[in-house]
């Protein structure tokens, strides 16, 4: 019996699942992330506290064979802890913050600046000249909840995304911001991180376009095949890693409150490449979406305590498949749409214009908040409009983490 016979038989008749050829991959970890309520009076201290947990959290997640990409810290929505303070000290607080962040090597997350539309939009145009005037420092801005779409909040993002194009080197900042829509706190993936409680907690994000490149290898074009096939891996994995944490939370009275299972990619690492061993064609054709859904059933499968968005991210610019396809024009910004309706975290490091409107901006915005409502799931939009670019020129971003590719016209 053939590999392919045994895919569309054997396996599908509940025997046992091994590929006796293969040796098994771990998926690294994106993200260890704290959740810090934050004092500013104190916040030197309490971020050496946070680290100490951090690290040593670090060290026995790889001590288990998972390399640990970044740790980071997310704090309550920053007006919390700005609150009295005039918008020139602000900025000076967050340049600080910033400059600790990089000395100390942690990601900084200071939370959304507006929750509801009954909020200060002020805050939004105050969040805009932080990231303008920060080099790390990431954050967000809620666009919709469990009331429904926040239409000024919209507006306020869409105003945050401009004003950022403008105002920031190389437009790059509003790769640092996001707008969510649905998304809960304690998800440890970044821009929108941001808890509302005490802190003293963490979470756990995987980045595994490897483990699901590997089933899809294996099981192309068998969507019952390789959804209970990555369930299984997938499972063994987030299984491990809750026991870890669970070992974490003993050792540090950190609670810890789940494992976001989404296959983040990271440039070479590709979901987009992953997805292609699958359909046997480029993404964006055919078969792409059963599998997305078949992800997105392996991850929300896993017996863990899932937080998060579980389910599927397709950042264009942080894949380089994904990045080399949306140059050629195989899918587009509707399309993540319909994926996002089966799995995915909305529109991630979209390359756009500098002359996209804010109305445009709005637009699009209130098409994913529109979409989250429906399906009452987390999304979000991270819109990267470049100044001074137009429609069929290349991005020019000199991040490690960004992949460079042509903006399209964005209707």
């Amino acid at each position: 019996m053939n590999r392919r016979q045994f895919l569309g038989g054997a396996l599908l008749s509940g025997a046992s699942l091994a590929w006796p050829d293969e040796q098994p991959v771990k998926p690294k970890v994106r993200t260890i992330t704290a959740f810090l309520k934050l004092d500013r009076v104190r916040y030197r201290e309490q971020v050496q506290d946070t680290l100490k947990m951090l690290r040593g959290a670090k060290g026995v997640v790889e001590a288990a064979g998972y390399p640990v990409e970044t740790i980071r810290i997310a704090t309550q929505p920053f007006p919390d802890y700005t609150r009295g303070l005039p918008p020139a000290d602000v900025l000076r607080f967050f340049r600080e913050y910033d400059a600790l962040a990089t000395h100390e090597s942690f990601a900084a997350n200071i939370g959304p600046a507006m929750m509801a539309d009954g909020d200060d939009p002020a805050q939004a145009h105050l969040l805009g000249e932080i990231l303008s005037a920060t080099k790390s420092l990431k954050a967000s801005l809620i666009v919709a909840g469990e009331s429904g779409i926040q239409w000024k909040c919209v507006q306020s993002a869409a105003q945050v995304v401009k004003f950022v194009e403008e105002h920031s080197p190389g437009s790059a900042g509003n790769f640092n911001f996001a707008a969510t829509a649905m998304l809960a706190p304690y998800g440890p993936f970044y821009p929108g991180a941001y808890h509302l409680g005490e802190g003293h907690r963490f979470a756990i994000g995987t980045e595994g376009a490897n483990v699901v490149e590997r089933v899809f290898r294996q099981t192309a074009g068998n969507a019952p095949a390789a959804a209970e096939w990555l369930t299984r891996e997938w499972s063994a994995h987030a299984v491990a890693l809750e026991k870890l944490a669970q070992q974490i939370e003993a050792q540090t009275g950190w609670t810890y409150m789940g494992i976001d299972a989404t296959p983040a990619p990271l440039r070479e690492v590709s979901i987009g490449a992953a997805i292609e061993k699958f359909t046997g064609g480029r993404f964006g054709s055919s078969g792409t979406m059963t599998a997305a859904a078949a992800i997105t059933k392996a991850v929300q499968s896993v017996p863990v305590k899932r937080i998060g968005f579980s389910g599927l991210m397709l950042p264009v610019m942080e894949d380089s498949l994904l990045a080399e396809r949306w140059s050629e024009g195989t899918f587009c910004v509707d399309g993540l749409l319909a994926y996002s309706a089966v799995c995915g975290t909305g529109l991630d490091t979209i390359p756009m214009a500098g002359d996209t409107t804010q109305r445009q901006i709005e637009r699009i915005l209130g098409d994913v908040a529109t979409l989250a409502v429906k399906w009452k799931k987390p999304l979000t939009a991270r819109l990267l409009p470049v100044k001074g670019k137009k429609a069929g020129e290349r991005t020019e971003f000199d991040d490690p983490f960004l992949v460079n590719t042509t903006i399209r016209a964005i209707a």
